[in-house]
């Protein structure tokens, strides 16, 4: 159940915002767009696309929200650089001092323990990797615009029911049945990144930096979490399930409020945004310890050495704060136009 609340409702939640177009650009309140097969790609497509590609940035642009008009002030790529990775030094630096004052006391961690963290970690950036891969090669081949042209609630129940099937069913196959384990695995990922196709009618910059925040800000927390003490911050799993739930109800909150709702609408974006990354940020450190709980486990024999169902958890994290990420710069980039 825990996962069932934990997966990103942002696309569907942005394509309710989307207003009705032209005829030959309809969206979900119509019937499903269907590509012509006599006719060439030519100008309409392109426009159509063109169409499809503003209509999705403006689903982060919420009315509500006044705009403020100045010059965007940019420095060279050197200043950002370094303005960067000063940012996510003090992160670490910031969240060691406070969450990790009492270090471990047994030495550090185990051999055993710390390849079971680095092979779940190099499975979670694969993940992540074929992830972006194939959301690319899906939206170049118009998968994007037709998602966009679905029901909304058909995109959520299907993308709900194809993300749990492939996870569960990773999660129950045995490590020993390779190919069967690696196929749901790959199954998984290419369904994230069905969902997640949209997302590349953004700026790609925009998607770059959102992508570098995430692993900077997964990156800190995954430090505290590996050299915190033992079991230190499994605690947070009771917590953390219900802060989830009030974050996936506020993202479901413009599938089922009036756009007149502003204020109601106002303060769920801030609670799906600020307070989703708050939460999924936790979830990053309770993942990240109960990895290390697991490989303690698996060593002593009580249960089988699986770094492929750990590495799930971690890319469901990272998904969900890329996500956040990506709106709020979106919102910050239109509020200074």
């Amino acid at each position: 159940m825990a996962f069932f609340l934990r997966r990103p409702f942002a696309v569907p939640s942005a394509l309710r915002q989307v207003p009705k177009t032209a005829n030959t650009a309809r969206f979900f309140h119509n019937s499903p767009f269907k590509p012509s097969q006599s006719k060439p790609l030519g100008p309409a497509t392109s426009s159509i696309f063109a169409k499809s590609r503003q209509t999705f940035q403006n689903a982060f642009r919420r009315t509500y929200m006044q705009p403020t008009y100045g010059a965007a002030q940019g420095g060279n790529l050197t200043q950002r650089l370094l303005y960067g990775a000063a940012i996510v030094g003090g992160t670490i630096l910031a969240t060691n001092m406070i969450f990790n004052r009492e270090t471990r006391e047994d030495g550090g961690m185990a051999p055993y323990e710390r390849s079971y963290l680095n092979e779940t970690f190099m499975h979670t950036g694969l993940g992540i990797a074929i992830i972006g891969i194939a959301a690319r090669a899906m939206h170049m081949n118009g998968w994007s615009y037709r998602l966009m042209a679905m029901n909304p609630w058909l995109v959520a129940g299907l993308g709900l029911v194809g993300s749990i099937g492939t996870m569960y069913g990773t999660y129950y196959t045995s490590p020993d049945n390779y190919l069967a384990k690696y196929g749901l695995w790959t199954a998984f990922n290419v369904t994230q990144a069905a969902l997640l196709s949209p997302l590349m009618f953004m700026h790609p910059a925009l998607l770059a930096r959102a992508g570098l925040y995430t692993v900077g800000m997964m990156g800190s927390i995954a430090f505290v979490g590996a050299t915190a003490k033992q079991d230190k911050y499994l605690y947070l799993g009771a917590p953390l399930l219900a802060g989830v739930t009030i974050v996936a109800l506020s993202g479901l909150a413009p599938l089922v409020l009036p756009a007149t709702a502003t204020r109601t609408l106002m303060w769920s974006e801030k609670i799906w945004l600020y307070g989703g990354l708050a939460v999924f940020g936790g979830f990053t450190l309770y993942d990240v310890q109960k990895v290390l709980h697991h490989s303690r486990m698996a060593q002593r024999g009580l249960i089988r050495r699986d770094v492929v169902n750990e590495s799930i958890s971690l890319e469901l994290d990272f998904i969900n704060i890329f996500i956040r990420m990506v709106q709020i710069l979106a919102m910050q980039r239109n509020n200074r136009k």
